[in-house]
This record gives C-alpha cells, structure tokens and sequence, in this order.
C-alpha cells in the first residue's frame, strides 16, 4: 500500500516559473535574468528559458532596458477568482448587520492596483452622512478599506506605494515612514482608520477579508462624518468591522 503520508510529486519546472512569476508580480520596475536567477537560485539558461516560456504565453513581457515584468493577465486571473467567490453574496448579511449596529454608511471593497472600488454598499440613515457610489474608486493608502487590504498585503504592496502617496487633505500621509507606522497600528489592533485622510471631516473604519493564506482580496468599511462621532465610538465600531470581516474571512475558508 503506498505511504499516503508522503507529499505529492512538485513539478519542478512549474514550480520554478511559478515563482519567477511571484516575483516580477512583487517587482515595481522589472527584474533582469541574472537577478532573478540570483535570487532564486537558477541557472542563467534555466531563468532564460523559463522567462521566454512565460512571455509566449502572455504572463511576463521583456521591457526596453531587457528586464522583464508581469502583465496584467495575472491581475485577470486573480480578479475572476475574487469575482467567483461572491463575495457580495457572502458579506451581504455583515453589511446589514454593521449597517442596523451603526446607522452609518457601509462598504464593501477589493483592491485595484493602488486603489479599491467600492462593489456593494448600503447608505447611512443618519442626517449627515457620507456618501460613495458602486463602482467608484479611492486611493488605497487613505481610506479605511484600503489600509485595511494594505495592512494585510503590505509586504507585496510597500516598495509600489513609494512615491505614490498622492496628498488629498492636510491629514494624508504623504511619508512612507508615517504610513509605515500606521499600518504597523492597523495590523496591531486589526482594522484601520482614516482620519480624514480622504475627504475633509469624513472618517471611515476599515477590516480585510482574507483568504486562508492570509492574503486580503476585500475589505468592509463603514464610513461616517467626523460630527456623527461620539467619545468612546471609535472603538466600538473598530471592533464591529473586525469581527464582520473576521465572520466572512471564516465563510471563505469553508468555502
């Protein structure tokens, strides 16, 4: 009888250009042959090959300066994953259930290069609210969504973000080493906050839903004026957007 503790047989030519692959995804301006060979540990011919391989096939292309970067067909691949896994379906009742807890407006986002679009949403009931459409868009680094997915996939998305921290009020981080410090703080209490970062007066708290492997593929958000804010609200409704991000991140893992 074969031993079924024993791993599965790794293809490992596949396993090598899957890794090429990761690493020109992470890269910001390209990576040539004989780095990547280096740090993978790869034969110059070997990366080469693999590299052609790659581009024939649509995945990698070879810039001007004959380094070679990902295309966006990995991004595709990727974006029709997050879209088969219904992910308005499966956040719909933490939405409503963030919405009846607080009264404000509620989001649910996924990541776009260094953005999110806002895919499902329910209005606040208050007065004075805030207000963003389906399909509408915000920088990544300055909204509660977006932090969140940051924190989450920082990592990956740290070098990319670099010179790219575009202002939009006085309260923006601008500084790599501010935002540094804040998604330290996003990943220490487990949601993110933006403090008027975006808009002027309009805060929003933000929790990713990840994938088993720890990756953020959404977030949920709540957004509300400054003025709709009493003392001692911030953390209450940190936690609600946690733990409703932590209940659909569980559905996923069942699957």
């Amino acid at each position: 009888m074969a031993d079924q503790s024993k791993s599965p047989k790794v293809d490992s030519t596949l396993s090598k250009g899957l890794a090429i692959l990761e690493r020109l995804a992470a890269s910001r301006s390209g990576k040539g042959v004989t780095e990547l060979s280096r740090e993978l540990d790869l034969t110059k011919s070997n990366t080469f090959r693999l590299l052609q391989t790659l581009t024939t096939l649509g995945y990698v292309r070879r810039l001007d300066n004959r380094s070679y970067a990902a295309t966006l067909k990995t991004w595709q691949i990727g974006r029709n994953l997050v879209e088969h896994l219904d992910l308005r379906e499966m956040a719909g009742p933490e939405l409503t259930y963030l919405s009846k807890q607080t009264g404000e407006a509620i989001y649910l986002a996924v990541p776009e290069d260094l953005a999110i679009v806002y895919i499902d949403k329910i209005d606040s009931r208050k007065p004075i609210r805030s207000w963003n459409t389906v399909g509408g868009s915000a920088p990544i680094h300055c909204v509660g969504t977006g932090k969140a997915i940051l924190a989450a996939n920082y990592s990956r998305m740290r070098d990319k973000l670099v010179g790219n921290l575009t202002r939009h009020t006085d309260r923006t981080l601008t500084n790599i080493e501010a935002l540094d410090a804040d998604i330290a703080a996003t990943q220490s209490r487990g949601y993110a906050l933006d403090r008027g970062e975006y808009r002027e007066h309009i805060l929003s708290f933000g929790a990713a839903v990840t994938l088993p492997d720890g990756v953020a593929v959404a977030a949920l958000g709540i957004s509300l004026p400054e003025i709709n804010l009493a003392e001692g609200d911030a953390g209450r409704i940190g936690a609600l957007v946690r733990e409703a991000a932590a209940r659909v991140s569980e559905k996923l893992l069942r699957g």
